[in-house]
């Protein structure tokens, strides 16, 4: 017969969202991830798998806990508010966490070795899928009326994204939630929908 676990498998997971948020997927150690879910080894391989499997469980956990204003964002009437949400919202995740700053997703995408492929094809399906429900919605906006006909949406949602990855890099620089929200207002100042 099997032990059981003597550790909440939702708090340990918590951490390891923590660790890879903080040091990303490569500078992640198993002795940074055992340390900080208070798990040993074998009974974080027995709960998440190995170091990749871990960290899938960790970026879902991260989607469904911090990444919630942007699928709120795009309920928004109009264009402009939708940007304005999402950017406001990378701006307050960004810089909540002073010990983990920045975008979990994005810095984990932007290095790795060739080791890391699958987990950064993984990191940029993810962005893509994001970018693809932007484009949807700022096509909706188009066909309502909020957004010019000439509008090049998927270029609209690539600069969104493009807005979203900079602030992420920018916030683990050590910028401020005040700059984040400038460069947010900057970004929507030449916004073509209305407000």
């Amino acid at each position: 017969m099997g032990r059981h676990r003597e550790f909440d498998v939702d708090e340990a997971l918590d951490a390891v969202v923590d660790v890879f948020w903080s040091k990303g997927y490569e500078g992640a150690s198993y002795t940074d991830l055992t340390r900080a879910a208070g798990v040993e080894r074998p009974g974080l391989y027995a709960a998440f798998g190995n170091k990749e499997a871990m960290f899938r469980l960790a970026l879902d956990r991260y989607y469904q806990r911090y990444l919630s204003y942007f699928p709120e964002a795009l309920e928004q009437p109009t264009s402009r508010r939708v940007v304005d949400r999402i950017l406001r919202g990378a701006a307050e995740l960004h810089t909540r966490y002073p010990e983990r700053r920045g975008c979990l997703g994005v810095l984990g995408a932007v290095v790795g070795s060739d080791d890391t492929v699958p987990v950064q094809q993984t990191l940029i399906a993810a962005r893509a899928a994001g970018e693809s429900a932007l484009v949807a919605r700022l096509e909706r906006a188009r066909q309502e009326g909020d957004l010019p006909d000439d509008a090049h949406c998927a270029a609209l949602a690539a600069f969104v994204m493009t807005m979203l990855s900079g602030m992420a890099v920018e916030a683990r620089n050590g910028a401020d939630r005040a700059t984040l929200d400038a460069v947010a207002e900057q970004a929507l100042s030449t916004w073509p929908g209305r407000g």
